[in-house]
């Protein structure tokens, strides 16, 4: 099993110094990867590059940066940095973002969002792989009257699209190399999400995509007293559209429904439906949603799982 963490605080942002410290805490229980979410905050591109490079052997990616508000030149300039500064350990991962935010931060429409991820991965692809790229579409125009290879970014950032719907998870098959599915439970996964997305890249000519299940999930002693409390942080995302709709496809009437609370036994067995449902990698959150006792209980039970199963 490949197993990870995210690198956040449901309460408040981390101080650098600290996240550094959780990364080496994560690595040294056994596991393989750390993520950072974007916000409106830290620049995750640029925190992934730091702490990968402060904690070698550690993996670290992006989940997820926005298009909307975002170029592929840009993004392959940060993308490629942290994959230079990390010696090949970085994982970069985009999202469409949601319409609320799109318009009340940025002011942009949130208009044509799958034909912007679509144009947005066609012309980051061969930024990522060779540093050139002269792509001109309806939504943006991506060209490279200078080299933009960053040395020693190689092997080529591998993207993964945090994506879930028939038309995005077509897209992705394409033009990507894996997805990062959030508060998609194992059903989901099993009778929708992987079955599309496998038969998109099959279409194409590529190989198996990654599949990157990110779950909320703590170790806990008082399942049912915490389940209150993840209702509250994950909330929101029962007013999303997309995300409604994969909750149903869970057999989920509310987001908490998805937490993997429990004791060690339970957890690791909720972890291992998440692989048998097509998962190649999982990536726990919310981790501290109990404290940190739970987040380290969690943490011990996860590197356990990566090592014994590897």
């Amino acid at each position: 099993m490949t197993l990870g963490v995210t690198l956040s605080s449901t309460n408040r942002q981390l101080p650098l110094d600290e996240t550094v410290r959780l990364a080496r805490e994560a690595r040294d229980a056994g596991l393989h990867s750390a993520w950072f979410g974007q916000s409106f905050a830290y620049d995750s591109p640029m925190l992934a590059a730091i702490v990968g490079r402060e904690v070698p052997g550690l993996h670290v990616g992006t989940a997820a940066l926005p298009v909307f508000g975002r170029h592929p030149l840009l993004v392959s300039s940060q993308a490629q940095t942290a994959q230079a500064a990390t010696g090949g350990r970085y994982h970069l991962g985009l999202a469409l973002g949601t319409r609320h935010l799109t318009e009340t931060a940025f002011g942009l429409p949130y208009e044509r969002p799958i034909g912007l991820l679509r144009e947005f991965l066609t012309a980051l692809r061969p930024l990522l792989d060779t540093g050139e790229a002269d792509f001109h579409g309806e939504l943006l125009t991506a060209t490279t009257p200078y080299p933009a290879a960053v040395p020693g970014a190689r092997p080529p950032v591998p993207v993964l699209v945090a994506a879930m719907g028939p038309q995005a998870l077509r897209v992705r098959g394409v033009r990507a190399d894996g997805i990062l599915p959030f508060l998609a439970g194992p059903r989901a996964l099993a009778e929708h999400i992987v079955p599309a997305v496998t038969a998109a890249a099959r279409a194409a000519g590529r190989p198996a995509p990654r599949v990157v299940a990110l779950v909320p999930g703590v170790v806990t002693a008082d399942p049912d007293g915490l389940r209150h409390r993840a209702a509250e942080a994950l909330s929101l995302y029962e007013r999303i559209p997309s995300y409604r709709r994969v909750l149903d496809l869970s057999g989920a009437d509310r987001a908490a429904d998805l937490a993997v609370l429990g004791d060690e036994e339970t957890v690791a067995a909720e972890v291992r439906r998440y692989y048998e449902a097509g998962a190649t990698e999982v990536v726990f959150t919310a981790t501290d949603l109990a404290g940190e006792d739970a987040r380290g209980r969690t943490w011990k039970l996860l590197g356990e799982l990566s090592r014994t199963s590897g």
